[in-house]
């Protein structure tokens, strides 16, 4: 039998331990979550009276590199104020030194767990519009999220999609509406990145994000040569995602897709807009830009956007032949 050391006993010990949160203005509830570099606790906002999220850092021995990349993540959430982005309300130091945030309390199921259950595709597609909004609100305000994929997608009681987990996310430009109040978020270079995240590679770039999801450039580690391209790949495989099942996709979804996950990325969308436009063009039973039609797939598709009110024609002309013929006899 292998027993563990005193030292990894006590890493253990104070990574699963429960933050004291004697000072602030938060009461612990109880613990919801963790991720990479910090668990989540849902807590009471004593002087609000209202829920929130706190997430807050663990590991001891990189606790000032921790700090700073879940400060920096704090900072770059509060500054994207979009319906589909989770809101920060407050962040500080516990007495124990280890830093946190907090933030809106998501009550709702990821997107991994909840699509089971979505059937219809056309439910599906607007979910998926709905987290293109949110992304391409980011890409103008000059952030790249870096790992979209669909447990980082919450979706709320009333429909509400949140895209979570920013922890990642690069910083591709100066917004010119928050400079001059942005001290301490420095745009992102391949030697700034968190160096805790695994997998690592220092010799050319480090490499964020999850496998089957990241742009092949992203995978490469090519760090200077991201863009909001490479996010655009990654909305093309949660797209992917949401249309495997046990019927096949239509084939202008899955050029959708495929366009959005070109491996040259000079062959994707130009932009966020354009493959949510794309997509609501499917929606609307236009074509795609994606999907080049001949004759036979214009008259498929012009049919079955129609069919309503070529149904009532054909059933109008099936009465009224009938009609005549009865009068005829």
């Amino acid at each position: 039998m292998n027993w563990l050391s005193d030292e990894a006993i006590a890493r253990l010990q104070a990574a699963s331990a429960l933050p004291d949160l004697a000072g602030t203005r938060y009461r612990l509830i109880e613990r919801v979550g963790s991720g990479g570099m910090g668990t989540v606790y849902l807590a009471e906002d004593s002087v609000l009276g209202r829920r929130v999220a706190l997430k807050v850092i663990d590991l001891p021995e990189l606790r000032a590199d921790l700090s700073a990349r879940l400060l920096r993540e704090a900072q770059i959430l509060a500054r994207l104020e979009h319906p589909g982005i989770v809101p920060v309300h407050d962040a500080g130091t516990l007495a124990d030194g280890r830093v946190f945030y907090a933030m809106k309390f998501v009550e709702g199921e990821r997107l991994d767990m909840l699509a089971k259950r979505i059937e219809a595709l056309p439910d599906r597609l607007r979910v998926f519009q709905r987290i293109c909004e949110a992304v391409a609100f980011a890409h103008a305000h000059g952030i790249l999220h870096r790992d979209l994929k669909p447990e980082n997608v919450m979706v709320g009681p009333f429909g509400e999609v949140l895209v979570m987990d920013w922890g990642v996310a690069k910083i591709l430009r100066e917004d010119p509406a928050q400079r001059g109040d942005r001290a301490g978020i420095p745009v992102e270079n391949s030697q700034d990145a968190p160096a805790e995240t695994k997998p690592l590679r220092t010799a050319h770039g480090t490499i964020l994000g999850t496998a089957g999801y990241m742009a092949p450039e992203q995978a490469r580690g090519e760090i200077d040569r991201l863009d909001e391209r490479a996010d655009i790949y990654s909305l093309g495989a949660i797209l992917v995602f949401l249309v495997s099942g046990k019927k096949p996709a239509p084939k202008a979804v899955l050029a959708i897709s495929q366009k959005a996950m070109a491996e040259d990325r000079a062959n994707r969308y130009a932009s966020v807009s354009d493959l949510a436009s794309d997509t609501a063009r499917y929606l609307d039973g236009s074509p795609v830009s994606a999907y080049p039609e001949n004759v036979f797939h214009k008259v498929a598709r012009w049919t079955t956007r129609y069919r309503v009110a070529i149904g009532l024609v054909l059933a109008y002309l099936i009465v009224r032949a009938l009609l005549l013929f009865w009068l005829r006899r």
